[in-house]
């Protein structure tokens, strides 16, 4: 088994060290904007994964809820905020649950 270069670890950056890099320290604008972001196309991931693992497609879901495939498309994409309103309509129609704890 390799030994690890200890020379080489010590010049690596760690993950915090990439995001201070990229959107600033926390706290900053930049990286609230991404930390919201993030936690967007985290939510939005749960709710695709869901619908594809019920082999349910966008215009099933979009149906279920009252809105268009595009729109269900546009959040999955990222491309757009959904309401906290749409969020739980998409998560009742998947049959999803959700407590805050």
């Amino acid at each position: 088994m390799r030994k690890l270069d200890e020379k080489k670890l010590e010049g690596l950056m760690t993950f915090d060290d990439l995001l201070n890099e990229k959107y600033g320290p926390e706290g900053s604008p930049e990286r609230e904007k991404f930390e919201v972001e993030a936690e967007y196309w985290y939510y939005a991931e749960l709710l695709r994964d869901e619908r594809k693992r019920q082999k349910m497609t966008q215009k099933q879901l979009a149906d279920r809820i009252g809105k268009k495939r595009e729109y269900i498309s546009a959040i999955e994409r990222g491309d757009t905020d959904m309401q906290l309103s749409t969020f739980l309509m998409m998560s009742r129609a998947l049959g999803l649950r959700l407590s805050i704890a």
